[in-house]
């Protein structure tokens, strides 16, 4: 997924010059591993509130990242350390967090330590994304969050990636045509 069509352009550009800043990183790289982490993130938020308990606490955990990190930007970047995100990328992807670093990884070609870095400043950012959206929306329902996060990935030309990454996860090859639901589910261990 481009992260400006998530984020809009200007702002796009933005997250990866800050984070390609922040990290000492090639802005080709960076952009690289957010186009492939930015759809797995999303994917597993959207796993994670597939169930009523998971959507409320992701409601509630969106209540804090309610879109004022977006309003400057260049402060998160200069003060932000990487521990709120990687606590995020703890809870999003769990025990399936190496793996999808590692194929991230495989995928990119750039080094798992960094890709981890990349993922923990970009978690706390997409968040922020969607916290803002679900306030103009007011979403207040697991339904309500589903269907954003549905409307999100669906409009993205991230399915390719998100395919690719989870079935080397999981294992599978989904040459079936099955949905981001199926694919998640297998990275989950859920059916």
């Amino acid at each position: 997924m481009d992260i400006s069509k998530l984020l809009g352009g200007g702002l796009g550009n933005k997250v990866i010059t800050g984070i390609s800043q922040r990290l000492n990183m090639e802005e080709s790289e960076t952009s690289s591993v957010v186009n492939a982490a930015t759809p797995v993130i999303l994917g597993m938020l959207k796993s994670n509130a597939s169930s009523e308990g998971g959507a409320g606490s992701l409601l509630n955990a969106l209540n804090q990242h309610n879109g004022n990190i977006l309003d400057n930007i260049s402060d998160f970047f200069n003060q932000q350390g990487t521990s709120e995100g990687k606590d995020i990328l703890a809870h999003i992807l769990g025990d399936k967090q190496t793996a999808v670093e590692n194929q991230i990884s495989r995928q990119t070609g750039v080094s798992k330590g960094k890709i981890n870095n990349v993922m923990a400043l970009l978690a706390p950012i997409i968040m922020g994304q969607i916290g803002k959206k679900v306030n103009l929306e007011n979403i207040s329902s697991g339904q309500g969050i589903n269907e954003l996060l549905g409307n999100i990935i669906e409009g993205s030309d991230g399915g390719n990636i998100l395919g690719s990454i989870m079935d080397s996860v999981t294992g599978n090859k989904n040459k079936s045509g099955k949905g981001l639901g199926d694919m998640l589910g297998g990275i989950l261990g859920k059916k």
